[in-house]
């Protein structure tokens, strides 16, 4: 596919566009990125991908517009932006042009999809308010974006383009690293199940380092886990496990003697000698050796008990 143009509208950009720019960009380095509303420009060809413009979706023609009626909808009847039809059609080709692994794609493709994309879709087309973020409505990645956007009274004839092509390369941070997360998960998964094989009944997991594990554990169905240790440099680290990325509240709380407690006072409280810290939430303790973990664990276990 010889793409030498990739098209959007110009004027003051929103996130699916910006975020478009960033897929379309990775796939087709050289293909040239232009804002406009040209309509000669928006004239459909096969060197051409033009999005959240158009006044069409039309995938065989390269064609990604989302505002006219009827609007294009998912499976499920949820609104798609430009960013959903730019994803949907070009997401997997942009997984592999940053060297995800194939056997992975699929599964990240999906996860992306509802964790990052579908949000962008709904507060682009209303269909969910700002307001249910509450209080960090301001700090959701559209108005964290939007922010970048020029002040009303700059007036600079270049103004929204400089903004926009600034924006880019944060814009491509986020979906980077959003992306490189996923896949560590999956690189992860297969070392946390082994894990959790090894660990048989005992409540304690084991693992060789800090690393994502709750996903795991839930495909394991192993409820009976209740707190993990790793090393961490020259410490050893005991963690709660939260019982979803929704809440704070875990399966088991270290003890409450512990909260908040460093150094002697820790050893004196725990009664384990090389006890460091424990935060005063009690979801996590540090210890300087592993015979001093696995005691904390062993105790803290007990304690649930």
């Amino acid at each position: 596919m010889n793409i030498t143009h990739l098209i959007t509208h110009s004027g003051g950009f929103h996130a699916d566009e910006l975020l478009s720019s960033v897929i379309l960009s990775r796939i087709f380095p050289q293909a040239e990125l232009s804002r406009t509303r040209d309509p000669q420009w928006l004239l459909p060809s096969a060197e051409k991908i033009i999005y959240d413009v158009g006044g069409k979706y039309n995938a065989d023609a390269q064609v990604f517009d989302h505002h006219q009626q009827p609007s294009p909808l998912r499976e499920d009847d949820q609104p798609f932006s430009s960013f959903g039809l730019i994803w949907k059609h070009y997401g997997r080709a942009y997984l592999t042009a940053i060297n995800v692994p194939l056997g992975d794609i699929e599964e990240i493709h999906t996860q992306f999809d509802s964790k990052f994309v579908l949000p962008i879709d709904l507060l682009d087309n209303g269909a969910i308010e700002p307001s249910v973020a509450g209080q960090l409505s301001n700090l959701t990645l559209p108005a964290l974006l939007g922010s970048l956007k020029p002040v009303f009274d700059d007036t600079s004839p270049t103004a929204d383009n400089d903004a926009f092509f600034a924006a880019l390369p944060i814009a491509c941070s986020f979906i980077e690293a959003t992306i490189g997360n996923l896949a560590a998960k999956a690189r992860a998964q297969s070392i946390v199940l082994e894990a959790i094989i090894k660990a048989g009944q005992s409540p304690i997991l084991e693992l060789p380092t800090g690393m994502p594990y709750r996903s795991a554990l839930d495909k394991a169905e192993a409820a009976h886990i209740l707190f993990v240790v790793n090393p961490r440099g020259d410490d050893w680290t005991l963690n709660g496990i939260k019982l979803s990325n929704d809440t704070f509240e875990q399966r088991a709380d270290l003890p409450a003697g512990w909260a908040g407690m460093t150094g002697a006072a820790l050893e004196d409280a725990s009664g384990v000698k090389g006890a460091l810290f424990c935060h005063n939430a009690r979801f996590i303790a540090v210890a300087s050796s592993r015979e001093a973990i696995m005691k904390m664990a062993d105790l803290a276990v007990k304690e649930n008990k």
